[in-house]
């Protein structure tokens, strides 16, 4: 059985030291246990319907108490960072949070209040993935973010994939241009169009992956990105 991507063997097939292996995350074999002695109904009758069960949500960023905290899905976002987390640093105020890791469109504060499930999270219009919770307080310049993690895609592509080889770095080098005070006009919406035409295109997630973020940072937060370009300098304080 050969991988359609590569051509390489499948790891059920031929995987660790040559045998077939069975390939999860940390957070599945750590459940793995209780359901057995447990029982699946026990497992489904935590959390939601649909969205049953815990999630182990990793929560760095701008908060008071980061970590890995364990809840059943259906706690709120809200909950989670003022209940939990301690609430924003340093008196300071939320400004965005991305629910699922770097690969996903980032909310604002108006958002969270929505419950941390799969469902929810994606009529909101975002992701929750990894469940790794990055909060950004108003400190944060949504330019330099979104520079910094165009610059992690564009370093991770393989470059087998022509919209992701060329789309990150095209796009980390327009956001390299708008944080050191050479923004142009049509940037914005360059960037943006690029973001479009690297989705849904590719072999493998990561061009999506470097997308998302990056198009909900311009959608959401134009005018901070137009004002880089305008005034040729950061204006968050």
């Amino acid at each position: 059985i050969e991988d359609d991507a590569t051509g390489a063997p499948s790891a059920a097939v031929v995987g660790l030291y040559g045998s077939p292996t069975v390939i999860n995350n940390v957070e599945t074999l750590a459940n793995i246990s209780h359901i057995i002695n447990n029982g699946a109904e026990w497992f489904a009758s935590i959390g939601m319907d649909r969205n049953t069960g815990t999630r182990l949500f990793g929560v760095s960023g701008h908060v008071k108490k980061r970590g890995v905290y364990e809840f059943p899905m259906g706690i709120t976002l809200r909950e989670l960072i003022y209940d939990h987390c301690g609430g924003i640093r340093d008196g300071r105020t939320l400004k965005a949070v991305a629910p699922g890791g770097s690969s996903v469109p980032v909310l604002t504060p108006d958002q969270i209040d929505v419950s941390l499930d799969f469902d929810s999270i994606a009529k909101a219009g975002s992701m929750l993935g990894s469940a790794g919770v990055i909060v950004m307080d108003d400190s944060t310049c949504m330019v330099k973010a979104a520079m910094r993690i165009s610059r992690f895609y564009a370093e991770e592509s393989c470059g087998q994939c022509t919209q992701c080889r060329e789309g990150t770095e095209w796009m980390y080098q327009i956001l390299t241009r708008l944080e050191n005070g050479s923004g142009r006009s049509g940037d914005l919406e360059l960037l943006l169009d690029i973001c479009t035409n690297m989705k849904a295109l590719t072999i493998c997630p990561l061009s999506d992956a470097a997308a998302m973020p990056i198009e909900s940072y311009v959608r959401k937060f134009y005018d901070e990105f137009a004002a880089h370009i305008e005034q040729r300098q950061c204006v968050v304080a």
